[in-house]
Protein backbone atom coordinates (compact mmCIF):
# COMPACT_ATOMS: atom_id res chain seq x y z
CA UNK A 1 0.00 0.00 0.00
CA UNK A 2 1.39 3.74 -1.44
CA UNK A 3 0.89 5.87 1.80
CA UNK A 4 1.63 9.50 1.61
CA UNK A 5 1.52 11.19 4.97
CA UNK A 6 1.78 15.50 5.98
CA UNK A 7 2.15 17.17 9.73
CA UNK A 8 -0.76 19.53 9.93
CA UNK A 9 -1.25 22.43 12.55
CA UNK A 10 -4.58 21.23 14.96
CA UNK A 11 -7.52 23.68 15.55
CA UNK A 12 -9.49 21.64 16.47
CA UNK A 13 -8.12 17.92 17.43
CA UNK A 14 -9.67 15.07 16.74
CA UNK A 15 -9.95 11.51 14.27
CA UNK A 16 -11.14 10.94 11.26
CA UNK A 17 -11.26 8.57 8.24
CA UNK A 18 -13.06 9.80 4.77
CA UNK A 19 -12.76 10.45 1.35
CA UNK A 20 -11.40 13.84 0.26
CA UNK A 21 -13.77 16.24 -0.93
CA UNK A 22 -11.30 19.57 -2.43
CA UNK A 23 -13.07 22.61 -3.01
CA UNK A 24 -11.43 24.99 -6.03
CA UNK A 25 -12.41 27.80 -3.71
CA UNK A 26 -13.25 29.34 -0.11
CA UNK A 27 -17.11 28.49 1.28
CA UNK A 28 -19.52 30.51 3.28
CA UNK A 29 -21.35 27.44 5.27
CA UNK A 30 -23.77 30.62 5.67
CA UNK A 31 -26.24 30.34 3.04
CA UNK A 32 -23.79 27.67 0.87
CA UNK A 33 -24.32 24.42 3.12
CA UNK A 34 -27.46 22.57 3.71
CA UNK A 35 -26.93 21.59 7.58
CA UNK A 36 -30.23 19.37 6.84
CA UNK A 37 -29.07 17.48 3.81
CA UNK A 38 -25.33 18.18 4.00
CA UNK A 39 -25.55 19.47 0.78
CA UNK A 40 -23.67 22.69 -0.64
CA UNK A 41 -26.51 24.89 -1.65
CA UNK A 42 -24.31 27.86 -3.04
CA UNK A 43 -25.37 27.66 -6.62
CA UNK A 44 -22.18 30.07 -7.32
CA UNK A 45 -19.79 27.62 -6.18
CA UNK A 46 -18.23 24.97 -8.51
CA UNK A 47 -19.06 22.41 -6.29
CA UNK A 48 -23.09 23.32 -5.62
CA UNK A 49 -25.24 20.22 -4.97
CA UNK A 50 -22.08 17.82 -3.89
CA UNK A 51 -22.88 16.03 0.12
CA UNK A 52 -19.98 16.89 2.55
CA UNK A 53 -21.61 14.45 5.10
CA UNK A 54 -18.98 12.23 6.27
CA UNK A 55 -16.43 13.74 3.93
CA UNK A 56 -12.99 15.32 4.91
CA UNK A 57 -13.78 19.06 3.39
CA UNK A 58 -10.40 20.39 1.93
CA UNK A 59 -11.09 24.06 1.01
CA UNK A 60 -8.64 26.69 0.87
CA UNK A 61 -11.32 29.01 3.63
CA UNK A 62 -14.33 29.35 4.78
CA UNK A 63 -15.83 32.67 3.53
CA UNK A 64 -17.57 35.21 4.90
CA UNK A 65 -19.97 35.24 7.57
CA UNK A 66 -19.22 34.57 11.28
CA UNK A 67 -22.76 32.49 11.32
CA UNK A 68 -20.89 29.86 9.32
CA UNK A 69 -19.69 28.29 12.89
CA UNK A 70 -23.66 28.30 13.77
CA UNK A 71 -24.35 26.35 10.46
CA UNK A 72 -21.73 23.58 11.59
CA UNK A 73 -22.57 23.63 14.52
CA UNK A 74 -26.17 22.46 13.42
CA UNK A 75 -24.80 20.00 11.19
CA UNK A 76 -22.76 18.17 13.80
CA UNK A 77 -26.09 18.02 15.79
CA UNK A 78 -28.12 16.72 12.73
CA UNK A 79 -25.38 14.16 11.55
CA UNK A 80 -24.52 15.94 8.51
CA UNK A 81 -21.20 17.40 9.21
CA UNK A 82 -17.88 16.89 7.54
CA UNK A 83 -15.56 13.79 8.97
CA UNK A 84 -13.16 16.43 9.23
CA UNK A 85 -12.03 19.87 7.69
CA UNK A 86 -8.81 20.95 6.37
CA UNK A 87 -7.95 24.13 4.62
CA UNK A 88 -4.79 26.06 3.37
CA UNK A 89 -5.09 29.13 6.44
CA UNK A 90 -6.26 29.15 9.60
CA UNK A 91 -10.14 29.74 9.61
CA UNK A 92 -11.45 31.08 13.02
CA UNK A 93 -14.69 31.19 12.35
CA UNK A 94 -14.62 26.87 11.30
CA UNK A 95 -12.50 26.06 14.08
CA UNK A 96 -14.97 27.89 16.63
CA UNK A 97 -18.10 26.11 15.22
CA UNK A 98 -16.10 22.67 15.28
CA UNK A 99 -15.13 23.53 18.85
CA UNK A 100 -18.20 24.65 20.13
CA UNK A 101 -19.54 20.83 18.82
CA UNK A 102 -17.11 19.59 20.71
CA UNK A 103 -18.29 21.38 24.11
CA UNK A 104 -22.58 21.29 23.47
CA UNK A 105 -21.77 17.56 21.73
CA UNK A 106 -18.92 15.94 22.69
CA UNK A 107 -18.33 15.40 19.48
CA UNK A 108 -16.70 17.48 16.30
CA UNK A 109 -14.77 17.23 13.34
CA UNK A 110 -11.30 18.37 13.82
CA UNK A 111 -10.01 21.18 11.98
CA UNK A 112 -6.95 21.55 10.79
CA UNK A 113 -3.89 23.71 8.36
CA UNK A 114 -1.85 22.07 5.57
CA UNK A 115 0.81 23.47 4.81
CA UNK A 116 0.84 24.48 0.53
CA UNK A 117 3.03 21.06 -0.41
CA UNK A 118 0.15 19.09 1.83
CA UNK A 119 -2.64 20.69 0.60
CA UNK A 120 -2.07 20.55 -2.86
CA UNK A 121 -1.14 16.62 -3.10
CA UNK A 122 -4.49 16.11 -1.79
CA UNK A 123 -6.98 15.00 -4.60
CA UNK A 124 -10.68 14.85 -4.50
CA UNK A 125 -11.83 11.06 -3.81
CA UNK A 126 -8.43 10.42 -1.89
CA UNK A 127 -9.22 8.15 1.57
CA UNK A 128 -7.60 10.44 4.77
CA UNK A 129 -6.85 9.68 8.06
CA UNK A 130 -6.40 12.24 10.52
CA UNK A 131 -4.67 11.55 13.53
CA UNK A 132 -5.02 13.09 16.93
CA UNK A 133 -1.43 14.13 16.50
CA UNK A 134 -2.54 16.13 13.08
CA UNK A 135 -0.88 13.88 10.92
CA UNK A 136 -2.34 13.31 7.58
CA UNK A 137 -2.03 10.42 5.94
CA UNK A 138 -3.20 9.80 2.35
CA UNK A 139 -4.22 6.25 2.05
Amino acid sequence: MNQTAYQATILVPGTAVGEALVLPEPLSLWGGLNPETGEIIDRRHPCAGQVVTGKVLVLPAGRGSSSASSILLEAVRLGTAPAAIITAAVDGILALGAAVAREMYDHSPPVLVLDEAGYTAVQTGDTLQINEDGRVDIL
